[in-house]
């Protein structure tokens, strides 16, 4: 088989490996569809992501799907949880399995993600996904759990106001569940025009862009005074963070699902505090992968036109540094095209 594994700083390799050997409780799946995250971008042009970082060269890719290759599930198209929890923790019994402290996360540390043609993977950890459902749309799923994840703890209510900072994919995942949920004023906040404009077509009420001097005055005319009951961030920047405490009502709740280049995030604390606001930090997602399969077939979410570009396993490289531009929207890599 062939694998794509990150040597150094923007240094991507793809050549031939032994296949892996699937262990007890495995299966063997053949990759179809990796999709490129921002923290996979991390990983590329840092070295690392937050304390990890580069140890050995690493097959990235964390969002991925494919085909299970043999065993009597031979053929079965598959959407991949990327985490592996140890399952006997105190966070884990208590169904927090994405705080899980020895979790070990597909394309992260010293654990092989799957911009590889074969993976060897838990079987309870494949998840089954309907014909309606594309490959690049099963690899997709992760970062919609993400969103979800994110929302869950929003606790978004019937007719709420949501801000949404940040419109890349996950962003973009989080308007539409922000619709599907039933707000009344879904406000997307982006700076790059053509993540606005996806913001707009994915069911986005107002759309600003995050220097508008006015955006506090037409956020409020928006809500016809209300303010915004949730703010999610979902772009990794203080700047996100700020706006996102910015244009939250008084009582309201922020919630940070964005990642950070660095290893430290800022807000300002006076306007936090003295709207007495609620800050909540989101952490990968716990089992989501039954809800978003049904929110996808059932034609809820759209995530087939999420994906702008696509490559095969031996241009790799080039799909990092088309990621790396920012000019779409999701990157995808088919290693068994």
């Amino acid at each position: 088989m062939r694998a794509a594994r990150l040597h150094g700083l923007g240094d991507v390799r793809v050549a031939p490996e032994a296949p892996p050997v699937p262990g007890g409780g495995e299966v063997l799946v053949q990759v179809t569809a990796v999709g490129l995250c921002g923290s996979d971008l991390h990983w590329f042009a840092e070295g690392g992501i937050g304390d990890a970082v580069l140890a050995e060269p690493l097959v990235l890719g964390h969002e991925f799907a494919g085909v299970i290759a043999e065993g009597p599930r031979a053929g079965t198209r598959v959407a991949v949880d990327p985490a592996q929890p140890c399952g006997t923790c105190q966070q884990c019994l208590e169904g927090n399995r994405n705080l899980c402290p020895t979790v070990r996360f597909a394309g992260h540390g010293r654990n092989d993600g799957g911009l590889r043609e074969l993976v060897a993977w838990p079987a309870e950890l494949v998840h089954p996904v309907p014909e309606s459902i594309s490959d690049a749309d099963a690899a997709m799923l992760e970062p919609l759990g993400v969103a979800l994840h994110a929302m869950d703890l929003a606790h978004v209510r019937l007719a709420g106001t949501v801000a949404v900072v940040g419109c890349g994919p996950i962003g973009l995942c989080v308007v539409q569940l922000a619709r599907a949920a039933g707000a009344t004023q879904v406000v997307a906040i982006e700076p790059l025009p053509h993540r606005r404009a996806a913001a707009a077509e994915h069911g986005a009420d107002l759309v600003l862009d995050p220097t508008d001097p006015d955006l506090l005055r037409r956020v409020d005319a928006a809500t016809k005074g209300r303010g915004i009951d949730v703010a999610i961030e979902v772009a990794g920047t203080d700047e996100a963070v700020d706006v996102a405490v910015q244009v939250v009502r008084p009582g309201g709740t922020v919630v940070l699902a964005g990642i950070p280049g660095t290893d430290r995030t800022s807000f300002p604390a006076s306007t936090a505090r003295r709207k007495g606001l609620t800050l909540k930090l989101s952490r990968r997602m716990k089992e989501m992968y039954p809800r978003t399969i049904g929110l996808v077939d059932r034609g809820l979410v759209d995530l087939r036109s999420l994906v702008t570009y696509t490559f095969p396993l031996e241009q790799t490289q080039e799909a990092f540094q088309v990621a790396a531009l920012r000019t779409g929207l999701k990157v995808i890599v088919a290693p068994s095209a």
